[in-house]
């Protein structure tokens, strides 16, 4: 059984996953870990180095990502893995004790052709900020009905966080999409359900996810996903969900109606309703949650994040979905 992971310049949080890894109640003596480095510039290296030397009885290897992108890195680990299943994880992550043991029990027993489970999202530093990040990256008004977000129960779905595969999937839908920065997961589960496989979600499987720890870095973030998540629906367009479909149509509504403003007074009125409609939710959302987890910042921090993520997301999707078209 092999373990994946891309990473650059992890050097705060990669000593969290080996370790989670290695208290992992599968028998270690039969997993890999294979990281695929981006040519690290901090101290990403010398941690896992570190680490080998202090755990010499789990294998961890190290191969170089020279093109630097997600996809690229998650493509040279599978191809210098050597188990049967493939357990992609990410340096942001803390698997749960159980993680591995349970994605090969679901991916031998035939659940799914990818078989993935929850995030419990955690701030990804102190302060209020960061507690409004995670907050809002859990809530259904920032992430829809992702349920890998949300939770639920078992069942089929049309993608989850990471995944776990049988190393035989692809050699008959091939790798990762490498043309895609981002997305790339939610492409293979698109040719995984094309070829009449699927994506299995496990509630129980469970790993604890670091948000972004500031606003500058949550916007940079979600305009990476709306980017390219533009892209891959040009190619995909069937796989549009009502999620990714509202924060660009709510962005295209707000540019018409500003521009039919300068002429109209009362488009400027209906423009003025729908921004203050807009910002009621969010901040009912935020006293909301704020009372329930009893951190009275949040009825800042949820309007702010939410919103972060609402205007990138959306405007990243449409700038990429109407420019250019992609020819890679």
């Amino acid at each position: 059984m092999s373990i994946v992971v891309p990473c650059y310049n992890e050097q705060n949080t990669i000593g969290l996953l080996l370790t989670a890894i290695y208290q992992q109640s599968f028998d270690r003596l039969n997993m890999e870990v294979i990281i695929a480095d981006g040519l690290s510039e901090d101290r990403t290296r010398e941690n896992i180095l570190q680490f080998q030397q202090a755990h010499p009885d789990i294998s961890i290897k190290i191969v170089n990502n020279q093109r630097r992108t997600i996809p690229s890195g998650l493509n040279e680990g599978i191809r210098a893995s050597g188990g049967e299943y493939i357990i992609r994880l990410d340096a942001h992550c803390v698997p749960q004790p159980d993680y591995i043991e349970r994605c090969v029990e679901a991916l031998s027993t035939g659940k799914g052709d990818n078989v993935g489970g929850v995030w419990e999202i955690q701030p990804g530093g102190p302060g209020w900020i960061p507690r409004s990040i995670a907050a809002a990256s859990a809530h259904p008004l920032g992430v829809g009905d992702a349920l890998y977000r949300l939770g639920g129960t078992a069942q089929v779905v049309d993608t989850v966080p990471f995944g776990s595969f049988k190393i035989t999937l692809f050699d008959r839908i091939g790798l990762f999409n490498e043309s895609l920065l981002t997305n790339e997961d939610y492409e293979l589960n698109v040719r995984i359900r094309q070829a009449g496989g699927s994506v299995w979600l496990d509630p129980r499987i469970r790993s604890r996810y670091f948000a972004r720890s500031s606003f500058n870095q949550l916007a940079r973030q979600y305009w990476r996903y709306g980017f390219w998540k533009g892209r891959m629906i040009r190619r995909y367009p069937g796989t549009l969900r009502w999620r990714q479909l509202l924060p660009p149509l709510f962005i295209t509504g707000l540019l018409v109606l500003s521009l039919f403003a300068i002429w109209n007074e009362g488009a400027g009125w209906l423009l003025l309703a729908v921004m203050g409609i807009y910002l009621i939710v969010l901040i009912l959302a935020g006293i909301k949650l704020a009372l329930f987890k009893r951190d009275f910042t949040l009825m800042i921090g949820i309007p702010l994040a939410i919103s972060v993520m609402h205007f990138t997301w959306g405007s990243a999707f449409l700038w990429n979905y109407f420019s250019k078209p992609d020819t890679s």
